[in-house]
């Protein structure tokens, strides 16, 4: 089995070294990843400006671009190898609810299931997660021996939330739905040095939808929070009321 990792936190973070190391035991792995934290990047492609790759010396592929371009230059012919999985994180946050629309961890994943490879996002709940990364990992190489025997369904992506305590504290795998969390707070206006405005983008909303089922939920039961995503984002339960909506605009025309 030959997995592609890589994340948004960058090549040098201990969550993919982490995830690497436990997931060489299993299968023969490559990590490329951004040279630096990518954060926030979101599914963001660089076509406006060349992208650079750097092998360094223990191997993992250092990369002028986002997780998006990680992963798209190494299945379209960078590596010259066919991958049975890309497998991103593990995350240094949790990546729940709206997190996965801005997430680069998650949007590693989602270009590796454009691309016709099963692939997972993984992420370690916390403010400030630096103890259990390990936990993590084992969790990472749970799964993917599970989806060995009992593959995705087609056009599946997982997003995988993972508390940051000791594997033995784990209370479990929960399937569950995302959530919502509420508006994001107030950009945050400064001056730089010279006087001029800057801002600082503000952080995320607090929790709205995060009852049983969801993911919030899961992690605050000390449980992994497993959820499905896809790439067709088309509202299908809207489709009945928008039919009259969208005639209404046929009839405009003149």
């Amino acid at each position: 089995m030959k997995i592609l990792i890589s994340n948004d936190d960058g090549v040098h973070a201990i969550g993919i070294s982490t995830l690497a190391n436990e997931l060489a035991k299993i299968a023969e792995v490559m990590v490329i990843a951004p040279d630096r934290n990518r954060s926030g990047a979101s599914n963001s492609l660089s076509i406006q400006v060349p992208v650079r790759v750097q092998q360094l010396p223990n191997g993992y592929y250092s990369v002028t671009g986002t997780p998006t371009d990680c992963v798209h230059l190494a299945v379209t012919g960078l590596l010259q190898t066919d991958f049975d999985m890309v497998v991103s994180g593990i995350n240094a946050g949790a990546n729940l609810g709206d997190d996965i629309l801005y997430s680069g961890t998650v949007a590693a994943a989602t270009e590796g299931g454009i691309l016709g490879i099963p692939s997972i996002a993984f992420s370690l709940s916390g403010k400030d997660p630096q103890k259990h990364y390990d936990t993590a990992a084992a969790v990472a190489v749970q799964i993917i021996e599970r989806l060995k025997k009992a593959p995705l369904p087609h056009g599946t992506i997982l997003n995988v939330n993972v508390p940051d305590i000791k594997l033995e504290e784990i209370q479990g795998f929960e399937l569950t739905r995302l959530g919502k969390r509420h508006p994001a707070q107030p950009a945050i206006k400064a001056m730089d040095p010279r006087g001029y405005p800057v801002y600082w983008i503000g952080a995320a909303g607090l929790e709205e939808d995060a009852g049983l089922g969801t993911d919030f939920y899961a992690i605050k039961e000390n449980k992994v929070s497993v959820t499905p995503i896809q790439l067709d984002m088309t509202n299908y339960t809207a489709f009945e009321k928008l039919k009259t909506w969208v005639s209404g605009l046929m009839q405009c025309k003149k």
